[in-house]
């Protein structure tokens, strides 16, 4: 039933009997008893029950393991849940959210957060009840004030998400207000973490405001020997300020060999050209992209440029590439499938069944049910022998209800191929199986169900 016909219908449900309904759980539910309870309290109850359970969860000895990490979390989420409507001041809820943030080092101490939902709760929840209180109040200083106090002590790595925000509630007078600010923290500071620290506040403010020079000068003040990432950070924000000559000439500073970040330096030069109305250079790098990784990925915003009508022409002229190179490609046998390439694909594989290793399952088998799907019974054959073999091979026992799927399929297929050409039938594969695997009882067990 969906929520609005249950609204519906509860509407027409007296209201003792609602009542009771929502006191009975609450005896099975610590949400409902929660919820309750701040139905019937008044704001400033809330408020004040706010600061006493966050008192308590200061103070508590308690340690929450990581299977209780989400429960936890979910407790943590409903104290928030008190201020969201029960805070008419929005300084009084700034203030009640900083509190919340400043006990973030007696609640980590106590918990054990591999799993990552409580950091998540200070991360989101509590960021966004910050911006919808701040962007209510007219004290922005005071925000800002406050914003840089906490963050002096942010010992957990949660507190700067409320700056990340920043825009969403400050102007860029306060903000700028805060950058100079925390360029003088760094130039105080004792040691290079600090530093860094406070300089790469200042850069989330600087591309808040779309201050590229501002940002450009931060990292090479952070780290003045600037890896691959750095310049396309330094490229990309120059690109959101709208300055496209600048955010080019950054990043033509990569190296074109450079690997690391090639996806990501490519898709903002493809940003670029499309802004530039470079029509040429953006059809000779989607090319090169297309060349370096065919797929329907790459295929499609390259025929976008150049024409769809062209389409067959480039595949063909690809296929005639793939099927010539001597190394074989799960990537270019899966290019093959999806462009409609069925008999080329096959004649592929089967060219390659030599270099075909079974425990790429995660290529192979979307490879085989294609085969299969296509009533291509002897080339999905040969892949789940291999797919089969592989598990066999290592004894991977967590593995072998898939690898009696598969042998049930091969069986099923026996009939359905004609020809076995030079490889050996389902019966005599069947004997080598038994043969060498024969005394892996568990397998055979499962095979028998």
């Amino acid at each position: 039933m969906n929520r609005s016909l249950q609204r519906q219908k509860l509407l027409n449900v007296d209201v003792e009997t609602l009542v009771d309904s929502l006191i009975e759980l609450t005896k099975y539910s610590d949400e409902a008893d929660d919820l309750v309870e701040r139905l019937i309290s008044t704001k400033k109850e809330n408020l004040i029950s706010f600061k006493k359970k966050l008192y308590d969860l200061k103070n508590s000895l308690h340690f929450v393991g990581w299977r209780e990490s989400a429960s936890f979390s979910r407790e943590l989420s409903r104290l928030l849940d008190r201020l969201k409507s029960d805070v008419c001041d929005p300084m009084i809820g700034i203030e009640n959210i900083v509190a919340f943030f400043e006990a973030d080092i007696l609640i980590f101490e106590r918990c054990d957060d591999s799993s990552g939902h409580i950091g998540d709760v200070f991360r989101y929840d509590a960021k966004e009840l910050f911006v919808e209180f701040a962007s209510k109040c007219a004290h922005k200083k005071k925000i800002a004030e406050l914003l840089l106090e906490i963050l002096e002590r942010d010992g957990y790595g949660v507190r700067d998400s409320l700056l990340d925000s920043a825009v969403e509630y400050l102007p860029e007078s306060t903000i700028r207000f805060m950058i100079t600010i925390l360029q003088k923290r760094s130039c105080d500071a004792n040691d290079e973490y600090r530093k860094r620290y406070h300089l790469r506040l200042v850069e989330s403010l600087a591309r808040q405001i779309k201050d590229a020079k501002l940002f450009e000068e931060t990292r090479i003040a952070s780290w003045e020997k600037l890896s691959s990432t750095a310049i396309l950070d330094i490229a990309t924000v120059y690109f959101e300020s709208e300055d496209i000559v600048a955010a080019q000439e950054w990043i033509k500073q990569i190296p074109d060999n450079e690997v690391h970040n090639a996806h990501d330096r490519d898709e903002l030069l493809l940003e670029i050209y499309k802004k530039q109305g470079d029509s040429e250079s953006l059809k000779k790098l989607l090319f090169q992209k297309f060349k370096e990784h065919p797929s329907s990925h790459t295929l499609e915003p390259f025929l976008d440029e150049i024409g769809h009508e062209q389409r067959e022409s480039v595949i063909d002229a690809e296929v005639k590439v793939i099927l010539k190179n001597k190394l074989f490609s799960y990537s270019n046998a899966d290019f093959l499938i999806h462009v409609g390439k069925v008999d080329q694909a096959e004649a592929y594989l089967l060219n390659k069944i030599d270099q075909i290793d079974g425990e790429f399952y995660n290529f192979l088998l979307p490879l085989a049910k294609s085969m299969e799907e296509d009533n291509r019974y002897f080339m999905a054959s040969l892949i789940y022998r291999s797919l089969l073999m592989s598990i066999l091979g290592r004894a991977y026992t967590k593995s072998y209800t898939h690898g009696v799927s598969y042998l049930k399929k091969l069986d099923k297929f026996e009939g359905l191929v004609l020809d076995w050409r030079n490889f050996p039938s389902h019966e005599n594969f069947k004997n080598v199986v038994l043969q060498t695997h024969g005394r892996k009882k568990s397998f055979w067990a499962k095979n028998e169900k």
